[in-house]
């Protein structure tokens, strides 16, 4: 592969803006983008569906142990404010912390609407993960989890799920 292809691949998949010197890559980054071609030849209106979770599935998911809501934001966003469960990998550190994510659960990125969850997802699924993205963000899901809600919540919250921020 040229040069130039892997610099265009790389721009569009990592979001790399324009780069000030040419950046040796290596085989292993080089194979992500034909990963991620291969997920997007594959894509079908089955895909579409199964990539996606609103906050009420969500929150199901979580009830019944089979999802873990991973808070893909900023490390000073996820300080600020965010919820009591879950993980929290910002995104620009997913790559390095791939062993934290269970690979028997589906994994639900999230973010405050759905941008950087989108970007967390699709890389995911295109390393073998079970993932969706949470189509209502974050805001949509606390607002789900208002009052009586998150009181009902969290008592039917399996106990691993809640303390998974614990760990950190």
């Amino acid at each position: 592969m040229r040069f130039s292809t892997i610099f265009i691949l790389l721009i569009t998949f990592l979001g790399v803006g324009i780069l000030p010197t040419p950046v040796a890559v290596s085989a292993e980054l080089a194979a992500e983008p034909s990963s991620l071609a291969l997920y997007l030849r594959s894509f079908d209106y089955e895909e579409r569906r199964r990539m996606k979770t609103g906050s009420k599935q969500l929150l199901e998911l979580l009830m019944d142990g089979e999802a873990v809501l991973v808070d893909i934001r900023f490390a000073e966003e996820q300080a600020a404010w965010g919820v009591g469960f879950g993980l929290r990998i910002p995104l620009n550190e997913l790559p390095d912390r791939l062993a934290e994510l269970p690979r028997d659960k589906i994994i639900v990125t999230a973010c405050p609407l759905k941008d950087r969850a989108l970007l967390a997802m699709v890389y995911l699924r295109t390393l073998g993960f079970e993932a969706r993205y949470l189509t209502d963000g974050l805001l949509g899901l606390v607002e789900n989890l208002r009052g009586d809600n998150a009181r009902f919540f969290m008592e039917l919250l399996p106990q691993e799920v809640g303390a998974a921020n614990d760990k950190e």
